[in-house]
Order: C-alpha cells, then structure tokens, then sequence
C-alpha cells in the first residue's frame, strides 16, 4: 500500500520520504512529485536508471558506494544528492568509527560530485525503555554531527525510529522516520500504545460444520476434539500472512467472543471453534469475522504467534481487499 500510504502523507504535508529500496522510490514518485525520496538499502547496482529518472537520494553507508555514486555523478556532469549513513552499535549499514574520519579527513576528494544533504543513524535499542544503548548512539551521533556540520553547514541529522520519538525530544534533531508508529503499532510496547489503531482485518467464513468427538482437525490432525464442536472455516491462511505458528495458538473474534483456531494454519484456510459464541448469534457462511480490530491488536496476534507485531502487518498477502478510509 505504499501509493495510497504516500498520497494520504503527501496531502496531510510530509515532504520527506524514506523508503528501503529503488524500486518503491521509483513506485511513490508520481504521487510525491516534489518531496524527498531517501533510498535506505543505499546505491547498488541495476538500479543506476531509477536514482536518476525519479530523483532518488540514496542513503550511502560504504566508501565502495560512495565511490560509485560519485562515478555516477561525473556521468551525468553534475552533483547528485546523498545522505550519509553511520554504523553505530547497529552494525548493519552505515561507516564505522574508522571510516568516519577518515572521510572527515578527506571530505574534498572522497565527496566530489555528492551533494551531501544530510547524516543519519538508526537507534537498535529505543523499543526497550532506558537502554544504554540508546544514549550511547545519540551521543556518537552528536558528535558526528558537529564534526561534520563544521564541513557541511546545515546538514540534515536524523536519528529517531518511531520509539525513539517517545523516548526524549533531545533524540529529535532535524527528521524523524516514524515506521510502525504510522500503522498503529505500539512504539513503547512497556506502556499503553500512544498511537491510534489504523489497521482492521476482517476474513469471510466459507463453511460451517459439526465435528464431532474425537474427530481431528487439519493437517497432521494436530486437534482431537473432546466435544461434539461447531467449527468454522475461514478464508484466510499463511500464505494472507497469517503466521503458521498460529495453528493451535491463536484466535479470531466473532462480536467480541473469541474464537480460538483449532488445527493447523493451512495455505489459504484457518479453522476456528464457535463453542464461545451464544447459539442465537454465531455467524453464518459469508459473514466476516475479526482478525484484527476493535478486539485484537497485531501484538496480541503476534504474541500468539511468537513473532512481531511488525511482522503481522508486514506480512499481509496481496489477496486482501484493500479499503483506504480518511479519518
């Protein structure tokens, strides 16, 4: 959903993008046609053509992609714009300690051709309250930026993820990239989320049958059911991004009563027990029923499944209906 996500952000007045790749760049360009576009992953080869068509600013974390961002400058006679991205205690992307003063030291030549708009790091630990870590990359950032504002005035510093934002408006400088704090997810999962749930998932139910004592359920018949049951199956399964690890675990909610899925998580199927819903109130084949909504968060999900309230969203297939509704 990025077009939409974009469109909605670029009308409420965002500017600024971040995206992880060229090609989503390149995708959310015609419906951001004067903002920033910054590239997380960095410059890398095959996309050369998308940085230049759709104005892209990559996000460079290596001396080898510096080095060919600049060769890519001196093709088109012309500086191109960059931000430079730091490894502190992340160890993922960005220049180490080393490397850092060393393009401090020779910024002239190292730099020729890049328009360099801005420094960058990303916080590893701002999920967890009072991490360590965490001021200890914003005092390394500081003290980078003020190294390198001495080279290049006005640079753009940005620091804060979407739990970062929560944690100290020292952490703020001059752009914040909120990710999960845009879709509802909790960015201080150790309190009440501060954000407003934006997500609803709802599922069809294609059939409903008695299954009966001692009958199993699904694959590998991982379910023997005690009581005669009426269960329901619902059109939704692993490959709609609905964690396999669900199977037996998880539930979906039927008018506030939960339901709890029973058997294994298949493909495109989940089965689910209506035992907690009142006889005069159970749904019927082609009522939807809440997979996430006023009932169940991505967190309460993904504790079920063992996994991230991130994953949850990040993980919904491409068969899903989507409806984009304005506030």
């Amino acid at each position: 959903g990025a077009v939409p996500v974009v469109t909605a952000l670029y009308g409420a007045g965002c500017r600024d993008f971040f995206v992880a790749h060229a090609e989503e760049g390149a995708e959310i360009r015609a419906c951001a046609p004067d903002a920033n576009i910054y590239v997380l992953d960095g410059f890398y080869e095959g996309c050369t053509e998308l940085y230049i068509a759709h104005s892209l600013t990559p996000c460079l974390g290596s001396f080898a992609e510096i080095a060919d961002y600049q060769a890519l400058a001196r093709s088109q006679e012309k500086p191109l714009p960059a931000m430079l991205n730091f490894n502190i205690r992340m160890n993922r992307l960005g220049l180490n300690k080393i490397e850092t003063k060393e393009l401090l030291d020779n910024h002239a030549t190292m730099l020729a051709g890049i328009d360099v708009k801005g420094i960058m790091n990303h916080f590893s630990c701002a999920d967890t309250p009072d991490h360590p870590i965490t001021e200890t990359q914003f005092k390394v950032f500081s003290d980078i930026a003020r190294n390198f504002d001495a080279v290049f005035p006005a640079l753009i510093k940005s620091l804060c993820n979407s739990s970062g934002l929560f944690r100290s408006p020292d952490y703020h400088f001059d752009l914040v990239r909120p990710g999960m704090a845009l879709y509802g997810l909790n960015p201080t999962p150790e309190q009440d989320n501060p954000m407003h749930p934006v997500v609803r998932l709802e599922a069809p139910i294609i059939r409903t049958r008695i299954v009966y004592q001692g009958a199993s359920i699904g694959y590998d018949a991982t379910y023997k059911f005690k009581n005669d049951t009426l269960i329901a199956t619902v059109a939704a399964g692993y490959a709609d991004g609905l964690p396999w690890s669900l199977s037996n675990q998880g539930a979906f909610y039927w008018k506030g009563y939960r339901c709890l899925i029973r058997g294994r998580v298949s493909m495109d199927m989940s089965s689910i027990d209506l035992s907690a819903v009142p006889e005069n109130d159970r749904p019927q084949v082609g009522d939807f029923i809440e997979v996430i909504g006023d009932h169940q968060n991505p967190a309460m999900i993904a504790k079920d499944a063992g996994a991230l309230d991130y994953e949850i969203l990040t993980s919904l297939g491409k068969r899903y209906d989507r409806r984009y509704l304005s506030a």
